[in-house]
């Protein structure tokens, strides 16, 4: 660990780090009945015209939030977008959010883990509080 002004400093999480460590939490201390899970669509972008098209008929969708929860007892569903840094959401993923409120449940994105663990613990996703 390095030292700025003689104190520790650690470089910030990145997004995949953030992710991680949200689920970890998830696993460890989320609420009873919960249902959560990421959605691996990454590179769909990347992917040939031909690909991106049979994707898009099999129901791929792009700008799916990174952290999705469903949780009883009506099956609620709370998605969760996390960016770091300068990065905000792409037009994708706003749109994902506002379809997700649309429909009646919670979308955010966060830009730390401090946020994100506040975020699931404010809806009651998390047992308990960080620090």
């Amino acid at each position: 660990m390095k030292l700025v002004n003689d104190r520790p400093f650690a470089p910030p999480l990145r997004e995949d780090d953030i992710q991680v460590a949200v689920f970890q939490h998830l696993r460890t201390r989320g609420a009873p009945g919960i249902v959560a899970w990421h959605t691996k669509n990454g590179g769909v972008h990347q992917r040939t015209k031909a690909q991106r098209a049979v994707n898009a008929r099999s129901g791929v969708r792009a700008g799916v939030s990174d952290v999705i929860v469903i949780a009883p007892p009506n099956g609620r569903v709370y998605t969760l977008e996390i960016k770091t840094g300068k990065n905000k959401p792409t037009d994708e993923q706003d749109q994902f959010m506002a379809d997700v409120r649309r429909a009646g449940g919670e979308a955010a994105w966060v830009g730390d883990l401090d946020s994100a663990l506040l975020w699931l613990e404010h809806h009651g996703l998390l047992r308990g509080e960080v620090g």
